[in-house]
């Protein structure tokens, strides 16, 4: 499609918007860094998982053949992020008395279940670190014979002093090297590794360790940061389209990533690298230790302190789509439940569409205009809610319509539905997860109809109204017209 052309992506690494040009085009290959599954998903993850979900969706819309790799993190992720403290699939599976692959595969249920909520796609491959020890092990044997990694008593670090004066180790995030030293502590005396930024790529286990794989060095583990590339690598190649997670991973991990790669084959793994921002809750930042994290159970059914009531999977993920994924995204009672009711106008509009008889004397309506401020939006590094803006015009279309204040013929109608049929369930990934989507609604909202319609013939006023307010509390709204009485939600 010609469309696919106009797209425009913000690269982390330029730090700027760039025509997006498929390395192998019209193939896409596409590396998300998936969740460590030692624990619930937070909705911190579910976010960059929805916004990844957006641009996928798009690419397949415009006709790219996208392969979406997304890992999952099932070894070697310490709890100190200087290579430093237990394991903690480990550290978990001891508490609870499990084996570590009882909790791998408890969270990682878990999380799929998460993004089905979220009507997210899945992945084309979806592979785990412990899947492809070999991969990662060949690997650091290539790192180290390239003279950019070295072993100490069975762990192998990688060298950032020796790689740095050949490349620039913080590419991605444009920070100073110096600054990096100076914000890290000195080495012990105990401290095996020769520079403060080195990394471990493998790590010796100790006795007591649960999760371990025979390699070159020792019985251990992978370090966090050459699952990643491994897999990367493996499926996508060793240059591939985007590579993509939260804005959290750029400093270290993505970092680390990077830099594997160039010590690994001289290159970048990727063109593009995109990042999704963080979460705020009432304008301070989202985490545990504030009291203020949300699961996304918690946030389905309202059982957390800071919530009135619960939301539904689709509200919240519009609520997400409402803002750009590289903008801070704050949650609040107020926009939370004003996300609801803009969910709900939206399908409300998209359910009149079957209510609405096309004229045949009705004038053209110019559609193409509107459509094409549709993509535009989309085409500018994804922009949903600027997307979300143009659908309203839209829904206030449609409403007229439906009013008839204005005519629509047959052309044009099945363009509109066409449209908001692509845009909010295709692209946005948007579905009717309320009550009103089930079947039996419309039978029941007949019966209602007609007690009504019975009360209004013998007179019983007060019976109508008050059906037709308490439906309104509910968020159903009776149309009163000559011949029927129609419903919609609110």
């Amino acid at each position: 499609m010609s469309k696919r052309n106009n797209l425009v992506v913000y690269n982390t690494l330029s730090r700027e918007k760039e025509k997006f040009v498929p390395v192998n085009d019209p193939f896409v290959g596409m590396y998300v860094c998936g969740p460590t599954v030692y624990s619930d998903v937070h909705l911190g993850n579910a976010r960059t998982f929805v916004s990844f979900d957006l641009i996928y969706r798009y690419l397949l819309h415009l006709g790219y053949k996208v392969r979406y790799v997304r890992n999952i993190t099932d070894a070697g992720h310490l709890e100190g992020d200087r290579d430093e403290g237990d394991d903690k699939f480990s550290k978990k599976a001891k508490l609870e008395k499990l084996e570590p692959m009882e909790i791998v595969q408890r969270y990682t249920l878990g999380f799929h279940e998460v993004l089905r909520q979220f009507n997210t796609l899945p992945p084309s491959i979806e592979p785990t670190a412990t899947g492809h020890i070999c991969e990662q092990i060949e690997m650091i044997k290539t790192i180290i014979e390239n003279g950019y990694a070295y072993e100490v008593n069975g762990t192998v670090y990688f060298d950032v002093n020796k790689f740095s004066k050949e490349y620039d180790y913080t590419i991605l995030t444009n920070r100073k090297l110096e600054d990096l030293f100076e914000n890290t502590r000195e080495l012990s005396g105990q401290d095996e590794k020769k520079g403060r930024l080195d990394f471990a790529l493998w790590i010796k286990a100790k006795p007591e360790h649960l999760m371990r794989w025979p390699s070159p060095w020792s019985w251990g583990f992978p370090g966090w940061h050459i699952e990643c590339s491994a897999m990367s690598s493996k499926y996508l190649g060793d240059y591939f389209d985007i590579h993509g997670g939260g804005m959290d991973l750029a400093a270290t991990h993505h970092t680390n990533e990077i830099a594997q790669a160039q010590a690994f084959c001289r290159t970048q793994p990727a063109k593009y690298w995109m990042h999704t921002n963080m979460l705020t809750v009432n304008g301070t930042r989202m985490s545990k230790s504030a009291g203020n994290g949300f699961l996304p159970q918690e946030l389905f059914s309202g059982e957390h302190p800071l919530l009135n009531k619960g939301y539904s999977p689709m509200t919240v993920r519009f609520f997400m789509l409402q803002a750009h994924y590289r903008s801070t995204l704050d949650f609040s009672n107020d926009a939370l439940e004003a996300a609801e009711r803009g969910f709900k106008r939206l399908l409300n509009a998209i359910s009149l569409l079957d209510k609405i008889i096309p004229s045949e004397n009705a004038e053209p309506l110019d559609l193409k205009e509107r459509e094409e401020k549709c993509y535009a939006a989309m085409d500018d590094d994804f922009n949903s809610p600027l997307l979300i803006a143009e659908l309203f015009e839209f829904v206030r279309l449609i409403n007229t319509i439906h009013d008839g204040k204005e005519a629509i013929n047959k052309e044009d109608f099945d363009e509109l539905k066409e449209l908001m049929n692509v845009f909010v369930y295709s692209v946005l990934g948007l579905k009717d997860d309320s009550i009103a989507a089930d079947d039996n609604v419309e039978d029941l909202m007949k019966i209602i109809i007609n007690i009504r319609d019975e009360a209004k013939k013998n007179k019983n006023y007060a019976a109508s109204d008050r059906i037709r307010e308490e439906l309104n509390a509910i968020g159903i709204q009776l149309k009163d017209s000559r011949d029927e009485t129609l419903w919609n939600k609110i």
